[in-house]
């Protein structure tokens, strides 16, 4: 009667431990399956902004080397970026003094 009582406490108890360890398998199986939908959904999404975005370069007009160019003309091309570059220095300097300014006015 004991060995009756002990095999039968061994087999519930393998078939609760196989129990829970299948639930908890088919649960991650079901989760592995949603993470595999969204990412296809953003592989799609992905291909689609790929096409887009190949044919805008395909439009684009294709970078012309300048290096031998006339150097008075690339002379004047550098000091006109540099020039542009100046005015967005000033106007972040002037948004950044303002910005100073209004924490400032916070901490006092």
């Amino acid at each position: 009667m004991l060995w009756f009582t002990v095999w039968t406490v061994l087999v519930l108890g393998a078939g609760t431990g196989a129990f829970l360890l299948g639930r908890s398998l088919w649960r991650k199986v079901q989760d592995l399956g949603a993470a595999a939908a969204e990412a296809s959904d953003a592989f799609a999404r992905l291909a689609d902004q790929v096409d887009a975005l190949a044919e805008a370069a395909g439009r684009a007009e294709p970078v012309r080397a300048d290096l031998f160019d006339d150097t008075q003309a690339l002379r004047e091309r550098v000091a006109g970026l540099r020039r542009e570059a100046a005015g967005r220095r000033v106007v972040r300097q002037l948004r950044h003094q303002e910005t100073y300014a209004r924490w400032r006015a916070y901490s006092r």
